[in-house]
Order: structure tokens, then C-alpha cells, then sequence
């Protein structure tokens, strides 16, 4: 039977969530923002809670195989702790929560001590599932171990007798292959490009600075295809990024065939200035941009972009600016369209976008609820 795998990107606003469904059956979630409003149907943003759970139902499924939260943002976290089952209350279990059978969270979420203006009670209950799973030492994978979460660990760790390095295989570092997937076995290997320990080391934690960035290789019919999930990085992270993995000598990590571009497609993922009609990317962001496949995909996980006077002076993203940098470079890679997640098939009634990645290539694929699903665009098959 031939291998296909699944990523799809779910309308939310100005928010982050998607999903990875391999072909063997396992699930990989990247963030959750569910909006309260979006339960009213005459809403654009989509039910997220009631989308998963009849997904995961007609799946069989109560749970997910890993839940990755970037950062700990409200619009990457939102709802969350209302929809999973948090293993370190009891209060938090059953009533059809679903599970998560392994966590994956950048070692800021744990060391981050809420101020004032950040202590929303889903982002410490998030750090308090965090902290138990990783004390306990199950069910969680941390990104980065910088000296200060150590120095939180280890006096834990010895007061329950054991050794200080007794969680070291819980961390992961950058630059490397996380555990416990196979493009051999399941079609899918993810790559950890950051964070760094120096995200979350002498000073005040960045959340967008510190969070999870991938490349996830997926694996059918023997071709390779490659996804970038990249959290809320901003342009500094990406150039960083693109340094150190060159310097490592592993840049076939920073070519993409799909590409979901950072904090809703804001500018500030491209430069520090907006530019009148266009971002300007900084350099090393314009050679990731080159990186782009031929027929690649872009997407914005935002509100619709639309190319209009008053769009060009809007303080909060998305901006157009951006939009047309990522057009262009698009365009130059001879990639395949620039999609929005809150404009497709239209911004009245968005539904999720959903690509399928085969042996042929990665396919846009229209959903089901509009129609009888088709494929809207695909890649012919390459040698390599």
C-alpha cells in the first residue's frame, strides 16, 4: 500500500495549531488555541475542540502520540489545559480529556516564572505538568538544558536519591534527531533546529525567542519531503538557525517543501523594519527563503492578508509587507501558492488545510466538508 502522510493546518486567528498524522496511524500536535467564541457557528475561527475529538473518535483514539507546544504563548496554548488530561492532578483526569502520551516543550516553559502581566493560569498549570512529568521522568521530551533548569533539577533529584544526570535522556539538544521516530519506521523524522541554551541562560526569557523549531522529514514510497515548523521565531532565531546548520554542515535541514512561516506572518520574522510595499528579508532569511523546493507551499496561520490601503499601516499581524516578501521568494523557488489558514476556501467559513505528502509529492487537498475532497495542487514525483 502506498505511504501517505497528512499535515494539516486548522483556522484559528491569529493562533497555531496543526496537526501531523503519519500513515502508520501516529499523531504529532503542534500547539493548541482553541477560542471560546469559535463555539458559536456563526464564527469564522473553527471548534477546535469538538474538530480533534470527532477526529480522534472516528480514529479510535483518546489521545494524541506527542503534543509539542512551541512556546508558551496564549495564542500556541489557549484552551489547552481544559481539553488534555494533565497527569499531575487528579482533578484534571477524565471527563473526556484526551491524552498525551508524550509531551515536548522548550526548557522555557519550565524555568519561566510568570510575572503579573504573564500568569494566566493555562501557562503555570502547563509548567506544572511540565516540571511533574519531567521530575517523575515520563512522558515528556525538554528542548535544551541550559545550567539554571539543572540547578532546579538536580536538588529534586537527589532529595528523591538519585543521581543528577538520572533525566539526561529526557533532554533534547539542538542540532540533533529526536528519539522515538524513523523515517525507517514511521515515515517521519523531526530535527531540532532550536532553541539553543543560550535562549533561556543569563537573563530575562524571550518565549518567542526560546521556543521549538523543526525540520520534519517525512519519508513515502521511498522520496524525502521536508516541513518547517518554526513556533513565533523571529528574524534573529532564523538567522542563527541558518548559521549554525550550515557551520554543521547539515543545510539539506533547512530545505523545505512546506513552510509555516513564523507569528502569523508578521515582518519581524524577515527583518526589524516593515518597509513601505515590502519587507526586505535579512540575508540569511532570504537564503532560507531560496531553500524553498520547487513546488513548495507557504502558510500564514493568521487572520485573511488582504492587499488593501489600509493593510500597508496595521501595527499587529499579519502584515502584507510580509506577505509579499514570502510571494516573491515563492515565486522565485518556483513554488506552488501562498495560503492563509483564515482564507481558505474563503474568509466568511475557513476550514482547515490540509496537504497530503505521498510518494508523488506533497498535494494540496480541499476538505471534505465543502465537497468531495480533490486535489488542488501537487508535486510530480522526483528522483532523489
Amino acid at each position: 500500500m502506498a505511504e501517505k502522510h497528512q499535515v494539516i493546518f486548522y483556522p484559528v486567528s491569529n493562533g497555531d495549531t496543526t496537526q501531523i498524522i503519519l500513515s502508520t496511524g501516529r499523531r504529532v500536535l503542534f500547539d493548541f488555541c482553541h477560542r471560546e467564541k469559535a463555539e458559536d457557528p456563526g464564527t469564522p475561527e473553527i471548534d477546535l475542540k469538538a474538530r480533534l475529538k470527532a477526529d480522534l473518535k472516528k480514529a479510535d483514539r483518546d489521545y494524541f502520540d506527542v503534543v509539542a507546544f512551541t512556546h508558551a504563548d496564549l495564542d500556541h496554548i489557549q484552551g489547552s489545559t481544559d481539553f488534555f488530561e494533565l497527569q499531575h492532578a487528579k482533578k484534571y483526569h477524565g471527563e473526556g480529556r484526551i491524552k498525551i502520551r508524550e509531551l515536548w516543550v522548550p526548557a522555557a516553559m519550565l524555568l519561566e516564572e510568570a510575572d503579573n502581566d504573564h500568569q494566566i493560569e493555562e501557562f503555570v498549570l502547563l509548567r506544572q505538568e511540565a516540571r511533574h512529568r519531567l521530575l517523575e521522568g515520563n512522558d515528556i521530551l525538554v528542548f535544551s538544558k541550559p545550567r539554571a533548569l539543572a540547578d532546579w533539577l538536580e536538588p529534586l533529584l537527589k532529595e528523591r536519591g538519585e543521581a543528577a544526570g538520572a533525566r539526561d535522556h529526557l533532554f533534547i539538544d539542538a542540532g540533533t534527531i529526536v528519539p522515538g521516530f524513523t523515517l525507517t519506521k514511521d515515515g517521519a523524522e523531526f530535527f531540532c533546529h532550536s532553541p539553543f541554551i543560550k535562549h533561556c541562560d543569563g537573563g530575562d526569557i524571550i518565549r518567542n525567542r526560546a521556543s521549538l523549531i523543526f525540520n520534519v522529514r517525512f519519508r513515502a514510497d521511498g522520496q524525502d519531503y521536508d516541513y518547517l515548523e518554526v513556533g513565533d521565531a523571529t528574524w534573529e532565531e532564523i538567522e542563527d538557525i541558518v548559521s549554525i546548520t550550515r557551520y554543521h554542515k547539515n543545510e539539506d535541514r533547512l530545505a523545505w517543501d512546506l513552510y509555516n512561516i513564523p507569528h502569523h506572518c508578521s515582518y519581524l520574522a524577515l527583518n526589524d523594519e516593515k518597509g513601505d510595499k515590502e519587507t526586505e528579508p535579512k540575508p540569511l532569511v532570504k537564503d532560507l527563503l531560496r531553500l524553498g523546493k520547487r513546488d513548495s507551499y507557504i502558510v500564514s496561520c493568521s487572520k485573511p492578508i488582504p492587499d488593501e490601503k489600509d493593510a500597508y499601516s496595521q501595527t499587529q499581524p499579519p502584515h502584507i509587507q510580509a506577505r509579499k516578501a514570502y510571494e516573491r521568494y515563492l515565486k522565485e523557488v518556483n513554488g506552488r501558492k501562498f495560503l492563509v489558514t483564515m482564507e481558505e476556501p474563503n474568509g466568511n467559513k475557513p476550514e482547515p488545510i490540509t496537504f497530503e505528502i505521498t510518494g508523488g509529492g506533497v498535494s494540496w487537498i480541499r476538505s471534505a466538508s465543502i465537497g468531495a475532497p480533490a486535489i488542488i495542487l501537487s508535486s510530480p514525483p522526483r528522483a532523489g
